[in-house]
């Protein structure tokens, strides 16, 4: 079946309603107020009703729409993964799953997550080196960079202890060891 025919048969739909209700309202008018025709004619009316919400949408897809604005002041993100500046030195201490057969070291890699303090969150990442893993419950010094340093820094002097955030878990506690000059 073409576009073409079910437009067809959608514009006839809405047509044939319209037809129905402005019967209704003629029928309506001319019934006695609080006889059965009147009511029966008043339902005939009502049938309009759903189509509106359609013919409204139609005509909002009409509408030309605006280009979205350029985005002037891109958010801040990382660089590439090859360029790692170290703001602070930090002991993590990764939290056993749930799920034993989840028990495995944290690979080699660079991982992204949220360092947090309270209710405050601070964009954060870190790598494990290649060749490297390290062990769920056992404490692990790593560098730490901030996404903003700026913003972050000041909240994170030695001995600040946090908790990291990777997606919506709690995966380890830390705590600052040192500030990175």
């Amino acid at each position: 079946m073409s576009t073409t025919r079910i437009q067809f048969r959608r514009k006839l739909i809405v047509a044939i309603l319209l037809c129905v209700a402005v019967g209704g309202a003629v029928v309506r008018h001319y019934a006695t107020p609080g006889s059965t025709t009147r009511d029966i004619a008043t339902l005939l009316m009502v049938l309009w009703v759903p189509i509106i919400g359609n013919v409204i949408a139609w005509l909002i897809g009409k509408r030309p729409r605006r280009a979205p604005k350029p985005v002037t002041d891109a958010p801040p993100s990382f660089d590439t993964p090859g360029t790692f500046t170290p703001h602070a030195l930090v002991e993590l201490t990764f939290r056993k799953p749930a799920i034993p057969s989840q028990d495995v070291p944290v690979a080699p890699g660079e991982y992204r997550c949220a360092l947090v303090l309270d209710k405050e969150g601070f964009s954060a990442r870190w790598v494990v080196p290649p060749g490297d893993a390290l062990e769920r419950g056992l404490p692990a010094s790593l560098a730490i960079e901030f996404l903003s340093p700026a913003l972050a820094r000041p909240r994170f002097p030695e001995g600040t202890a946090f908790r990291v955030l990777i997606g919506d878990s709690f995966i380890a506690d830390g705590r600052v060891l040192r500030a990175e000059a």
